[in-house]
């Protein structure tokens, strides 16, 4: 499986060479080298720019860039328009491409190897051979938060003992009112295999409410709605509606508002004149798909539609996850690196590819690639030209550009480590876990190898 996916690997965040003057005689108590309280605030960045809030991209421009990455990237699926029936190879490539039995030792959470026996059953769950030739998707719409796996199984495995951040089950995360259609079952009836506009993958069974298509868009498309603009606030609480009480709807979720009904009525138990009434899925009476009334409070981070595509906006909502901790595939009720950049940037209508090797080749964004061709020399004035909301890939990791301090580039970005060279030459590694503010000219991929060196693409969204 490649895993140039979607999140830098744990203790890969290395770097070498000498670090740039300025930086070296600037390491904080923290480890961290130029970096003061004061820049671990959005304020302080966003007062550091003289047009923060000019407009890089109308919402004209990003309809057109969505529309652009979905007909041109691979790695999206145009679920809208699917053919009735799909053929047993399409389906089976899907399933096979992220459920290829792993070829390399894994052991679980206590460090007990996955032996053959244990990879037999969680493999004969994915029950490939049952795809029959002929296969009707199922449009559905997912109730919660939920885990995108690459088997059918809750069952966490890890590379080496020891090591448990990463989970190389963990695939994805789907959100409350995401669209999907389900191809497969698993052999156990609990999980589907579902394709979703950027990912496909298994979630559990009981996260999906399955409903026709038609209505299923009429719901993703409706009007007026409100845009998600906090990390990760909750609904009202409410025991009158429990699959709706406090659920988390992360950044850049969008969710219709319910129709109007009479204001001095109470949703679920409670006046509804100081939340905005959304309309969540939830499953009705026969399990099929409906939607009910939610209250979210209007003091919660929110917007009546997407943010406007500013460097203050990039800078202020990449801030609002400043110190969470590190989910690789949205693990542990966080993101990962990509998982990162794309709520951030979703929370502003653009909608881009999951993993880190999509978003930094993909044919729908701007892009400039780098390769061994390309000088120490050329590498660093790119960086040194990198403006507010640029993203650099390395392998395996992003970062998202949010200024500069005399001159030089500044990062924040969701990362399990840094390393960097100390004045005496001596390489200092700092342990993170979290969505961290760095500078990037410091940062080394490896003993020999500083992080623009192994720069391999800039994605700059305008």
């Amino acid at each position: 499986m490649n895993r140039f996916r979607y999140s830098f690997l744990a203790l890969a965040l290395v770097t070498a060479a000498i670090a740039p003057a300025g930086f070296a005689q600037d390491i904080a108590a923290t480890g961290i080298p130029g970096i003061a309280e004061a820049d671990l605030s959005a304020t302080t960045w966003v007062a550091r720019l003289p047009d923060p809030d000019t407009v890089l991209l109308d919402s004209t421009a990003i309809g057109a860039l969505n529309a652009r990455i979905a007909q041109r990237d691979p790695s999206m699926h145009d679920i809208r328009h699917l053919p009735a029936t799909l053929a047993h190879e399409q389906v089976k490539a899907w399933i096979s491409q992220r459920s290829a039995r792993p070829s390399r030792p894994l052991v679980d959470a206590e460090g007990h190897a996955i032996d053959t026996g244990r990879l037999d059953a969680i493999v004969s769950n994915v029950a490939i051979d049952t795809v029959p030739l002929q296969v009707t998707p199922r449009y559905g719409m997912v109730l919660r938060r939920t885990a995108l796996r690459s088997f059918p199984t809750d069952l966490r495995v890890f590379s080496h003992a020891g090591d448990t951040d990463i989970d190389r089950f963990q695939e994805s995360t789907l959100f409350p009112g995401d669209p999907l259609v389900v191809v497969h079952t698993s052999k156990d009836a609990q999980w589907v295999f579902v394709v979703s506009p950027n990912y496909a993958a298994w979630v559990h069974a009981e996260d999906v409410a399955l409903g026709e298509a038609n209505q299923i868009f009429a719901h993703v498309d409706a009007t007026p709605y409100r845009v998600i603009t906090g990390a990760k606030p909750l609904t009202v609480y409410s025991p009158e509606a429990p699959a709706l009480s406090e659920l988390q709807l992360d950044m850049g979720t969008r969710v219709p508002l319910d129709a109007p009904l009479p204001p001095d009525q109470p949703i679920n138990g409670q006046s509804a004149y100081t939340s905005w009434i959304l309309s969540l899925p939830v499953r009705d009476a026969k399990g099929m798909l409906a939607f009910r009334p939610a209250l979210f409070q209007r003091n919660q981070d929110s917007s009546p539609g997407y943010l406007p595509l500013t460097r203050a906006n990039i800078i202020r909502q990449a801030f609002k996850f400043l110190g969470e901790r590190y989910g690789w595939g949205h693990a542990y009720n966080g993101r990962d690196c990509s998982g990162f950049v794309s709520d951030v940037y979703r929370s502003m209508g653009v909608q881009m590819p999951r993993n880190t090797g999509d978003q930094a080749m993909s044919p729908g964004l701007a892009h400039t690639l780098y390769t061994e061709k390309d000088s120490h020399d050329a590498r660093v004035k790119a960086a040194m030209a990198l403006d507010v909301g640029d993203l650099v890939y390395i392998p395996g990791h992003v970062l998202m550009v949010i200024g500069k301090v005399n001159g030089k580039p500044y990062v924040i970005h969701d990362v399990s480590g840094i390393s960097y060279r100390q004045p005496d030459g001596s390489m200092r590694r700092v342990k993170l876990n979290e969505v961290s503010v760095t500078p990037l000219l410091p940062l080394m991929f490896s003993d020999d190898a500083s992080f623009v060196d192994r720069m391999t693409s800039i994605v700059r969204i305008r």
